[in-house]
């Protein structure tokens, strides 16, 4: 099909994507936007709810200010972004949302994860490894920051283990090894990756570094919180121990 000479040709439409893992990014065709520190919270806000309410924002961008003001002080914000022509964001009656057409790291994180957690797709064990390696907003500390960021640092330790899980089921032993590492990576204290390193060393028959991973952790976590590893983590020892205590 050819075009009609006298059709204008419509211009593309820019690519936009959103990155809040690691700090705020605003990204238009692969180039930095700069947005006030004041703007960013309210596009950071509406990515991480989406099709939240007016009063619904407000309330957690001004939690000290009356209702009014807090809802005030967000019309004025988004009638600001949305003077740009390339605004991402999309408003519909009494929601507010992201542009359909902009790209959110946080979804991609969520998406594998849910993924990995319902088996649908073995390919993803390689992006799982590099997805939420950095924490949201670093820095920041609002309440709403905070909460999500916990959530979503829950949320990759879990995919990290099932990912070392059932690479060490299918006896992918270094595949696993590599995602229990970076699991205990981001939260050392956590028992469950140091769990799953023992249980790999074990599955390769190397007794040494399976009790050393069993120490290091102990001594961790002696200094650290005056605790002992749980039973269940020493039950995985307890053969292999067992002479040397005795």
């Amino acid at each position: 099909m050819t075009a009609d000479p006298r059709t204008p040709a419509r211009a593309p439409h820019p690519s936009v994507s959103l990155h809040l893992l690691g700090g705020f990014r605003l990204l238009r065709d692969g180039t930095p936007v700069v947005v006030p520190r004041g703007l960013q919270r309210v596009i950071a806000l509406i990515g991480l709810r989406p099709g939240a309410t007016r009063s619904n924002l407000a309330g957690l961008l001004w939690p000290e200010a009356a209702e009014e003001r807090a809802l005030s002080s967000l019309r004025t914000a988004l009638w600001r972004l949305r003077q740009d022509p390339c605004c991402p964001l999309a408003v519909t009656g009494d929601t507010v949302r992201l542009d359909p057409l902009v790209h959110l790291d946080v979804d991609d994180l969520v998406d594998t994860a849910a993924r990995i957690r319902d088996g649908d797709d073995p390919g993803l064990v390689e992006g799982a490894l590099a997805a939420g390696r950095h924490d949201l907003l670093p820095g920041w500390y609002d309440d709403w920051v905070l909460l999500d960021r916990e959530r979503l640092r829950q949320l990759r330790l879990h995919m990290l283990e099932q990912v070392a899980g059932h690479h060490l089921a299918a006896g992918r032993h270094g595949e696993a090894l590599e995602a229990a590492l970076e699991a205990m990576a981001a939260e050392p204290l956590r028992e469950t990756p140091h769990r799953l390193v023992v249980r790999i060393h074990l599955a390769e028959g190397n007794a040494f570094e399976a009790v050393h991973a069993f120490y290091v952790y102990r001594d961790l976590l002696l200094r650290e919180l005056r605790l002992e590893p749980s039973a269940a983590m020493s039950a995985l020892l307890a053969d292999t121990l067992a002479p040397i205590r005795r």
